[in-house]
């Protein structure tokens, strides 16, 4: 019925409806980000790490904090699962958390925000201290109608804000959000020395990086950070929590200590399994972001030609960038030994058309088995899996429902999942 109401009420109406519902949330909670510094986080792919690892670092500069991501929602020592299936919730919602966030105390609210979330005004009546823009890749394009609106509205949330803005240089749609004015211009990179930016800026630099089976390591002015985390993406992620934390006039030293305290984030790159083999869960659910995975896990936790890469994926359904699906099964051919498409998300989608899509854009066709039965392909995945292979699960990472036909949502877990097949393995 929903999705009906949508179709048939022009969007000039919708956006209005939007527009007026997030009014009312910020009337009804009296303007509460007024009294907080807010710091949105936007990109394709990084915020929810991003917003945890930012809040680390002003938690260990003293600061009590509050955030929102596709995690979890946190104010100050309290925090509860996001099972909303909703990253950046809606207007009343939002307005809610940031008036309790204000009433515990808490100084700072980090969220993350979607492109979905600007079209629908869920950004709008909140003050925005500090934005970021994590990075960019095609995706929600068919919502969109194009990269170039996708891009349009993520560039809505640098408009709302002439604070501070803090930018990933690395990024070939970065001089897209460059040319959005503010008082102060943060930016963070890995290849470029120097750069000529417009007004006040300060450049993070990460060099001297390396991969180690356990995380990595780069250095900041000459600073040593070793990261529990895994790839390079990851280093970008703490680039640019350290410039948040920099913005905020917490030092090098603050940053170093809040990020080499995080042992992980929940279902992003996230080891479940250690010995004998590894299992791996993550969220990436683009054709970039799969990519980066599997290219970090061959780099650094495959050690020998012997042990193999073992993936289990899927694609999300419900009209949602079928074009994606060939790629992912192209890219997982690419790096992994073993591919096993399973079901994922399908909504209203047959999930059986889904995995053949997926399966048409590998050319192995030898390499892949397809188990609609979630539960079944994990423990298809863990059976063909030796001592010193890495299996990787990805699409769904730490979320808590799986979303099939007629609206209804499945209690799920990938994590879990796994330490429950383990045990009877």
């Amino acid at each position: 019925m929903k999705n009906l109401i949508r179709k048939i009420t022009p969007s000039f109406f919708l956006s209005w409806y939007h527009f007026l519902l997030a009014l009312l949330g910020a009337i009804l909670y009296g303007f509460p980000s007024r009294r907080l510094k807010v710091i949105g986080v936007t990109g394709t792919k990084g915020k929810s790490t991003v917003v945890e690892l930012a809040g680390q670092i002003l938690k260990e500069a003293g600061y009590k904090i509050a955030s929102i991501s596709s995690i979890r929602f946190k104010i100050g020592d309290k925090e509860w699962l996001n099972d909303l299936k909703m990253t950046m919730p809606g207007r009343l919602k939002l307005q809610r958390f940031l008036k309790e966030a204000v009433d515990s105390g808490c100084q700072y609210a980090i969220i993350e925000v979607t492109s979905e979330g600007i079209l629908q005004h869920r950004h709008r009546f909140i003050d925005f201290d500090v934005v970021v823009f994590t990075n960019l890749s095609p995706e929600h394009i068919e919502r969109h109608g194009s990269f170039e609106k996708y891009r349009e509205a993520k560039g809505k949330l640098f408009q709302a804000c002439s604070k501070v803005h803090i930018l990933n240089l690395d990024d070939e749609n970065v001089n897209y959000f460059l040319k959005f004015k503010a008082e102060r211009k943060f930016s963070f990179s890995i290849f470029r020395d120097q750069i000529s930016l417009k007004g006040p800026a300060l450049v993070i630099r990460a060099s001297d990086i390396k991969e180690r089976t356990g995380g990595v390591s780069f250095k900041v002015e000459g600073i040593e950070f070793n990261l529990h985390l895994f790839g390079e993406f990851n280093i970008y992620n703490a680039l640019a929590a350290i410039c948040i934390g920099l913005s905020q006039e917490a030092s090098l030293g603050v940053c170093k200590r809040a990020l080499e305290r995080t042992e992980r984030i929940a279902g992003r790159m996230e080891a479940i399994i250690e010995r004998p083999f590894k299992v791996i869960v993550d969220y990436a659910h683009t054709p970039d972001s799969l990519e980066k995975v599997y290219q970090t896990l061959t780099h650094q936790l495959i050690n020998s030609s012997t042990h193999q890469l073992i993936c289990v994926l899927g694609a999300a359904g419900g009209g949602r960038d079928k074009w994606k699906r060939p790629v992912m099964g192209k890219i997982a051919a690419k790096y992994c030994n073993e591919i096993i498409l399973t079901n994922e998300d399908p909504y209203d989608e047959n999930p059986i058309k889904i995995i053949e899509e997926i399966a048409a854009g590998a050319r192995a066709q030898e390499k892949i088995k397809k188990i609609l039965d979630r539960k079944k392909a994990i423990r298809t995945a863990l059976s063909l899996a030796r001592p010193g292979d890495t299996v990787i699960i990805t699409g769904k990472g730490s979320e808590p429902w799986m979303c099939v036909a007629g609206g209804k949502k499945i209690p799920w877990d990938d994590r879990k999942v796994v330490k429950e097949l383990l045990s009877e393995i």
